[in-house]
Parts: C-alpha cells; structure tokens; sequence
C-alpha cells in the first residue's frame, strides 16, 4: 500500500508519544548492561572477517559473522572446551566449524539448501574427504572440462532467476553440471560448492539487500533503470580461481581434514520443526544471528543457488514462509498448531509494553495509508512471536548455567527506531534468562536513505547480546 496522505492523525501522534516514554523506561531499565565495546569492530561481525579464512572464504555469505567473532565470544564466555554449543540459524556454518575447532560438539539447524549444503560441504572435510577428491578439483584445474564442447545439463531457473547469465556463461554452467556426474558423491559435493560459489560473480545479478539488482544488460523490465555491474567475470576466470582456493585450502589443513569439522552436525529445516525435539538442558551455549527484522527476504537474494540446488517456484514459496517473519510477504504462521506450549511464549512477546505501543502505532499508520507497505505491521509482530518461541525453546535446550549469544540489529519503520534488543532481552527476562550484557558496536549503522530523507537520521545499533539461565 502506497501513503496516500502525509500527516498522521492526532490519534496516532499520540501513539508516538507511548512509545517515547515506553522505550525510555526500557533503556533506562537496562541502561547499566548495555555496554559499547570497544573489540567489536564491523568487520568483526560480518563476513568481511572471512575473507582470507581458510573454508569460510569459498562461499560469500553477505550475512554471516566472522569466524573470529566466534572466537572470541567463547573465549569471552568462558565456555566449556569439551561442551556443546546449538546454533539454530546455522547459515554457512561459521560458529559450528569454529566451535568444533575449539573442542565442542556442535549441532546447526539450517533451511535454506545453500546454507545446507556448504555446510554438509565443510563436515565431509572433517569426517570422509578422500585423497581423490583432491586429485578431482586439481584435474578440473588442469583440463578446464567446463571450456570444451559436450553435455549440457539444462540449468533450472525461477521466474526471478529466468535470463541471469551471458549464453556463454549459462552453456558452461551447463556443461560443469553434466560433468559431476562423473565424479564420487564426495568431490561432486565439493564442485558444487564451488560453482555455488561464483554465481553471483558471474551474472548480471548483484545481492543488494532485499532483492536481487539486474543489470541493465539482461534485458529485463526492472533491470532497465541505468545500473552496470562493473564486474561480470567469466565463468572460466571465476571457477579457476575458486578451484584455485579450494586446491590451497584443501592442502592446507593438517593431514587434509578441516580441524574440528568432525564434531559438527546438521539438522536440515526449520529451527521451528527441529527446535522442539532436541533434548532439554543439553547444551552449554547457543551462538546464533538470526535474520533481522529488516525486509530481506533471502529466497529472492539466494534465488540463483536456489535454482541451481533445483528448487521450483512452489519449493521457494514454501521456503519463504517457513522462514523467520523478517519481510513483509511471510504470512502469520499457526505457532499454536506447531507446538502446543507456544501459547505462553507468544503471549509474552504480544504483552511486552514497547512493542505493543510501537504495533498500535503501525497499525495506525497502516489504516491511515502512510505506510510504504502494508505487510509492516503483521512482519514485526511476526518475527517478535516467532523469536519469542525460538528464545523459549533455547531456554528449555541450554544447561542451567548456559549461555545464550546473539548478533541482532535494531531497525526502524515510518519514524519508528525498534530497539530489537531490549524487546527480546525485556521477553528473554521474561523467560527466566539473566540479562547479563548487551555488547554494542562502538559504531552504529544508519538508516535507510529513504528513512533520513523523511525523518531524519537516527543511528541504530549492532548487539551482541549475552544472556545467562539460571542455575535454579
């Protein structure tokens, strides 16, 4: 729904004024944990801080942390070398690889198969890599098989992927896929790592938040608006240097088996189905960044790995409404029928003061046409309901004395900043978990263009929160 009016009404000005004094009685509530920290470098908490990690650097995660974060974070916490560590929004795999360095047993919980799959890419290199696989990415270095005419596997595409690669570039993409099928299971999954790895580099498309941006050579309608990617690579030159890198690393690790890969495993959903079965006071710490409330919608981001990973235009609905409520297309999920013992979560995300004020104050805005989108307030109240749930069920699965650490950003809406990490510390208290520190970047991000130009710049923060159960 477009704004069809500038000016709020009276009787949502006002709403404004409950949420102001609500947030200050929040922030003042935990003023003395909300700490700036000083180590807590951008890069550190995100994936620029892997870009010359040995495994993490295969795959360009644009909202994974560090694996230096992860480091650090369990240093700092002191946890156990020989526990367990959950992370139920795994994506790429980062804190399971880390902590299975550390000495920990770790368990992830991923949906998306790209996520999914570079994981189960990163656990064959700890549990059954073979010296032929090796061999296998080293002859595909040597022969270029890609460059020679033969067999080509049609690519399966989605409306949203339909025309992304140059004809030349899409025959050779075709033509590597015809070729896997020759190799083990073991370097088949390798190679195709790699070629998730250099899609984005090699199309017309670009990850720019919540969508996909189109070159304006693709030919497509929305793709039409002036932009030039700078650096469309052939695919020749991208999956040599990517098999290139894989080769270096692969070779680099002692007796070639990635350290501590051997102690990962994988639950492939939703953390919503698998949450729930995992064994309560179990695990020692829960290190996760889930997706922020801020509209990206990563079936659409990730629409290209999607497509080649075979999914169909149904498979990618599907997937978007099993994710966390973080853009306005996902639907209300039926929490109740997921779980029976939700009730209570849910209540206490849709009870908390702040948010109940911020939620009248987007409906208000939403019944009065001054909202860009309508999906606003239903996505917000979504994603607290649902990670209400998700911070119940780690609650039940942590060891009394366990703790819980999360990256998070706060967002804003329609003049709105959401201090997303004192709701969900205010609903995490609820629960029964000590708030101990909520680890602040020292510096904060802006919002959005179009946000400044109409209410002005308000900076938000990055956390890392850190939340302790208690022994009782």
């Amino acid at each position: 729904m477009k704004a069809t009016g500038t000016t709020p009404s009276s009787t949502v000005t006002k709403q404004l004024t409950v949420v102001a004094s609500r947030r200050r009685k929040l922030e003042e509530k935990y003023a003395k944990r909300v700490v700036v920290d000083e180590a807590l470098a951008r890069q550190l908490v995100s994936y620029q801080g892997n870009k010359s990690e040995p495994f993490f650097r295969w795959y360009r995660y644009k909202e994974a942390f560090s694996a230096a974060l992860v480091s650090q974070l369990l240093e700092d916490e002191d946890i156990p070398l020989k526990g367990h560590l959950l992370d139920p929004f795994a994506g790429m795999g980062t804190s399971l690889f880390m902590a299975g360095q550390r000495g920990l047993q770790a368990d992830g919980i991923e949906l998306l198969p790209v996520g999914s799959t570079v994981i189960r890419t990163g656990i064959l290199m700890g549990l059954s890599l073979e010296p032929g696989d090796l061999d296998a990415v080293r002859r595909w270095l040597r022969i270029r098989p890609w460059a020679s005419d033969g067999t080509a596997l049609r690519i399966n595409e989605l409306a949203i992927t339909r025309g992304a690669y140059p004809e030349e570039t899409r025959a050779q993409i075709g033509r590597y896929l015809a070729l896997l099928m020759g190799e083990t299971s073991s370097a088949r999954l390798i190679l195709l790592t790699v070629l998730l790895s250099v899609l984005e580099n090699v199309s017309f498309t670009r990850k720019d938040g919540q969508y996909l941006r189109w070159d304006h050579r693709a030919g497509r309608r929305h793709g039409l608006g002036g932009f030039e990617k700078p650096d469309i690579q052939s695919f020749d030159a991208a999956i040599m240097a990517k098999l290139t890198q894989v080769a270096e690393d692969i070779v680099g690790f002692e007796q070639r088996s990635m350290p501590g890969a051997n102690r990962v495993s994988l639950f492939e959903g939703s953390c919503f189905d698998v949450l729930p079965r995992l064994r309560g006071d179990y695990y020692d710490v829960v290190l996760t960044s889930p997706p922020y409330c801020n509209r990206y919608d990563y079936t659409r981001t990730y629409a290209l790995e999607l497509a080649l990973l075979g999914s169909g235009e149904r498979e990618l609905k599907s997937l978007r409404q099993q994710l966390l409520s973080s853009t306005v297309e996902n639907r209300p999920k039926l929490l109740s029928n997921m779980n029976n013992d939700w009730s209570e979560p849910v209540n206490d995300a849709l009870d908390q003061p702040l948010l109940k004020s911020i939620l009248a104050y987007l409906e208000g805005m939403q019944s009065e046409g001054l909202l860009n989108n309508s999906g606003i307030p239903r996505m917000v109240r979504g994603y607290f309901s649902e990670m209400s749930c998700v911070i119940f069920e780690c609650y039940r699965v942590l060891k009394p004395g366990g703790v819980m650490l999360m990256v998070n950003d706060n967002v804003k809406y329609s003049g709105v900043n959401i201090p997303v990490d004192l709701i969900l510390s205010d609903i995490a208290e609820a629960q029964g978990f000590e708030v101990r520190r909520i680890r602040v970047l020292p510096k904060a991000k802006g919002n959005s263009s179009q946000q400044m130009s109409t209410f002005g710049r308000d900076p938000l923060r990055k956390c890392v929160y850190v939340w302790r159960k208690g022994n009782a």
